[in-house]
This record gives structure tokens, sequence and C-alpha cells, in this order.
């Protein structure tokens, strides 16, 4: 359940939606809506596999915030992310996308991206607490930035955090269209709403392997300390899973790589490594049995079989992003809001003829076409 306590006097309570009959009567709402705030909450620090834990809607007057634990399934909902004709607006829509997805199978047919929007606009702070300080003067409490909000019922003060995240997202929309159109930039924001809905990458299957070779000093290591550190992510992974909580909440890369080098063969030396006592406790004797199990095959390096793109592939990519760097200093905004990197890649890959060949080129449509398009039809014949 989660606490109702009216979460911030000077707003009504947020209708808490835990029931089918509520579902649907929000459902129906929205539905009627042209353009919607939607954020989500998973409990991504709490779990191994994590879930989406609670999705706020905001309309006008009305602020929602939805319990999925209560439900076996959210499919009423499948037909408004998939709307068209309804906006839904997100900050940093990104990783909301991929969860929807994940979980629900939900598609988003039309999205504003606040943080996106911030970002073209070259503000100089794009995170929605910064944001809601300067525009708003409203402070949201960081310490729900690590919030377990899986746990149920949720304290008051999780929810006004909760709410918030939504409930200023209209006004913020509104406040960023006019500058976007009185510097010019609408038309690009909205080629970049059109990319990331495109573009939602889900994420694959966990890939044990590949989580090896990402920890960081993996590669500092001799050949016989990367087998033990094998071994003990592999512990890892498998005890994390049975307990369901994040990896790191097992034990930290650092101290696994460090495990791998010293190789302690008792608790007193697995003490002296830097294990807490509870660790060892808890964990001591899987450890330990990790340390002195037989050795598996080390997998092979992810892109190990890869082969060096050519050299005029190279050159081209360098001069694009040579470019790109100039452009975006230029404007005062991150080199990828002016063309992400996979495009680059796809411009070096496939030089484009004419002008009309770039919009078969991902992120790019017709104002990014006429913007920069004839310079890097230049930057193309000159490499």
């Amino acid at each position: 359940m989660i606490n109702s306590n009216e979460p911030e006097p000077k707003l009504k309570p947020p209708q808490l939606i835990e029931t089918h009959e509520a579902l649907q009567q929000m459902v129906e709402r929205l539905m009627q809506e042209p353009v919607v705030a939607v954020d989500t909450e998973s409990n991504s620090l709490y779990a191994y596999h994590e879930h989406v834990c609670l999705i706020q809607f905001t309309i006008p007057g009305t602020d929602y915030l939805l319990d999925p634990l209560a439900f076996a399934d959210l499919k009423e909902l499948a037909p408004f992310f998939a709307s068209k004709e309804i906006e839904k607006i997100f900050h940093a829509s990104d990783y909301d996308l991929i969860v929807l997805e994940r979980d629900y199978n939900f598609t988003c047919g039309k999205l504003f991206d606040t943080m996106w929007s911030a970002r073209i606009l070259g503000w100089p702070h794009v995170g929605l607490g910064n944001i809601l300080e300067k525009q708003f003067s409203i402070h949201p409490n960081k310490k729900f930035q690590r919030y377990n909000w899986g746990r149920r019922p949720l304290d008051s003060e999780a929810v006004t955090y909760a709410r918030t995240d939504t409930h200023y997202l209209l006004d913020l929309r509104e406040i960023q269209i006019a500058e976007l159109k009185a510097k010019g930039r609408w038309e690009e924001a909205k080629e970049t709403f059109i990319y990331l809905l495109e573009h939602v990458s889900q994420p694959e299957h966990p890939d044990l392997d590949k989580a090896f070779w990402r920890i960081k000093g993996v590669q500092e290591l001799m050949p016989q300390e990367q087998n033990v550190l094998y071994q003990l992510h592999l512990w890892r992974e498998y005890t994390a899973q049975r307990l369901d909580r994040p990896t790191m909440k097992v034990i930290s890369n650092r101290r696994l790589v460090n495990l791998a080098r010293v190789q302690p063969r008792n608790k007193k030396k697995l003490e002296e490594a830097g294990l807490t006592k509870i660790q060892i406790r808890k964990f001591g004797d899987g450890i330990l049995h990790a340390l002195t199990a037989k050795p598996k095959p080390l997998p092979p390096p992810p892109n190990g079989g890869g082969h060096r793109p050519p050299e005029e592939v190279l050159e081209r990519y360098q001069a694009l992003r040579a470019w790109r760097k100039g452009i975006a200093a230029g404007r005062g905004v991150d080199s990828d809001v002016i063309l992400p990197n996979a495009t680059l890649w796809e411009i070096a890959r496939h030089p484009p003829k004419k002008l009309d060949d770039l919009l078969h080129i991902p992120s790019i449509g017709p104002w990014r076409k006429r913007t920069y398009g004839p310079d890097i039809l230049v930057v193309i014949s000159e490499n």
C-alpha cells in the first residue's frame, strides 16, 4: 500500500491507483488529454532483476500514483502509451521507455523529453532537481534517489518526491517549447524525440561473460589472477541472483579484484583483504570455495574477433567528430546533441553522395539535413 498522507499543503493529495476500478477510471481520464506527464520508479538498487514499482502521471489538476505491484498486469494502459495523439512527457525518457517495454511490452507513440529539450537549449544543468529549483523554486529531497521503491507502504515523503517528478512537467514543457521556438530549435527537438522513440534499446539478457570483461581492473591482472576473478565473478552473480539483490550489494568490483590478486585461503585472510565481518559471515565459505575451485576457461573478450574499420572510415569518422565538436562548442551544447556517435559512424561507413541520402541515416530528419547536411557533404568530400 501507498501511504496516502497529504504530501504537500499547497497541493491536493495525488490519486492513488491500487484497484482495477481506479485504474480504469484513470485510463479514461488520460485518454481524454492531449498531453500527459509520466515517470517511473524502479528498485534497481535493491534487486537482482529490477522491475517497475511505481508509475506517476500528471494531467492538469490531478497527479496519479499507480502501484504496479497491486496488479497482475497493466494491459489497460497499452493504448494510452501507444497513442500517437497523446503526447507523453518524460524527463530523460531513455530508461523509462526501456523499462516500460521490458516489464509491460508498452510502446510509446508520441514523446516530449524535458531533459533533451534542456540539452538542446544549452541549459547548464539538465537534471530534473536542478531544473525544478531554477524554474519553480522546488527542492526535491535527493535522498529518495536511492529509495527502495519496492517497499510497502511507501513513506509519505517518498510520495511527495514521486509526485514532484511529474507535477511540474506540464508547465516545464510550455517554458521549453517557447524557448525552443524562440531559438529556432523546435524542429530539432521534434526530430530528437522521434529518434528516441525509434531507437529504444532493449537491454540484452544478462551475459555473465561480457559482464566479467567489464569489471574495472580485469585487464591489469595476470592470466592466473583473471581465472580466479572469473570464478569469483560467477559466484557473485549466482549469489546475487539467489538473494535477489544487485551484485554490488554482495561485494564490490574493487574488492573482488583485490581477492583475485591476494587469493586468501582462510577467513582471517579474507578480513585482511578488506572484507567486512558481515560479508565474511554471510559469504566467506562461498568465496573461499570459489578461490580454490578448479578454474574454468576464460571466456573470449567481447569483440575479440572484431576487425578494425578500414582506414578511410576511421579518417571520415574523426573528421566528422572534429566538425561536430566545433558546431557544439559554438552552440554551447554537448556534441551528441548535434548528432549521436552512431550517426557519425553510419555516415563514415556509408558516405552520402547527396543531401537526400542523409534522410536514410538515423537521427537525421529534414531539419538536420537542411542545417548540417551541406557541411557534412563537405567534410566527406575532403576525406
